[in-house]
């Protein structure tokens, strides 16, 4: 998208996502971006170079999913995930039911499976995500639950040599946001473990070595330049439901740090 608006304006273009992250996150929207580095601050940027373009048509095929690792598909989970989180129980318990069985099958037919549960998988995330964008398509309202997971990953994938994907560090932001709902008495312990053993059965990182009290602080300062001076972060209140908050401390991450040393990770 990028590269077309900046080739020539008004140049049509159709999007082809190939796989499950792009298919149901990339695919929807008008927004994309590039990172960019800067020679005069030596420091990396995640997606500041960037355009609201929209495609002419965006053509889904599942079946590209299959030709996909199961990390990749993991990946993918891990926006899926978000949604279910912020928006939709029927989602999440879709995933708690089936989840294992789709990253083994790559979204292929196959008996431990019942027909149609990935293609309503999949509608079922694009129709959320249409839901939120489409009446917010350039950004006008900056408190957006599809900004959940998003605070502290981006730093989490800057970091130089750091071995993780957008899904992943999005599902180790969306974890950590859940012990911070936990410690604000958004929601309990007992939801906090269930959506900690969805988590793993998806094979989804829960936690990382980088993240810690310096970076979660500065994730929180860029949160608050990057959406107009206010953090805005989404944390879930219950099962397919969010609100947004402004005002984390230093503290109050640090807290929940140590509650994250409690669960037993996977990196």
């Amino acid at each position: 998208s990028v590269f077309v608006c900046l080739y020539r304006r008004g140049v049509p273009f159709v999007r082809v996502p190939t796989t499950l992250l792009a298919i149901v996150d990339a695919s929807v929207g008008v927004k994309n971006g590039v990172d960019y580095c800067c020679d005069i601050t030596d420091e990396t940027y995640k997606n500041r170079v960037g355009s609201f373009y929209a495609p002419s048509a965006c053509l889904l095929d599942s079946s590209f999913i299959t030709t996909q690792d199961r990390r990749n598909v993991s990946n993918g989970f891990g926006e899926i995930l978000k949604l279910a989180l912020v928006r939709s129980v029927d989602l999440f318990e879709l995933l708690e039911t089936h989840g294992a069985a789709l990253i083994e099958s790559r979204f292929a037919s196959t008996p431990s499976v019942p027909d149609g549960v990935g293609d309503r998988i999949i509608n079922l995330s694009i129709q959320i995500m249409l839901e939120e964008l489409g009446p917010n398509l350039w950004e006008n309202k900056l408190e957006r639950c599809v900004d959940y997971g998003h605070t502290f990953s981006k730093l989490l994938e800057m970091v130089p040599g750091a071995d993780i994907m957008h899904g992943e560090a999005v599902n180790v932001d969306g974890f950590f946001c859940c012990i911070l709902s936990n410690l604000r008495g958004f929601i309990s312990r007992d939801v906090v473990d269930r959506v900690f053993k969805c988590m793993q059965g998806l094979n989804l990182p829960t936690d990382s070595k980088n993240l810690e009290s310096k970076l979660a602080w500065q994730s929180c300062k860029d949160a608050i330049e990057h959406r107009n001076g206010a953090m805005r972060i989404p944390l879930i209140t219950d099962l397919g439901e969010s609100v947004c908050v402004s005002d984390v401390t230093p503290e109050e991450l640090d807290r929940a740090l140590e509650m994250m040393k409690e669960y037993p990770h996977t990196y």
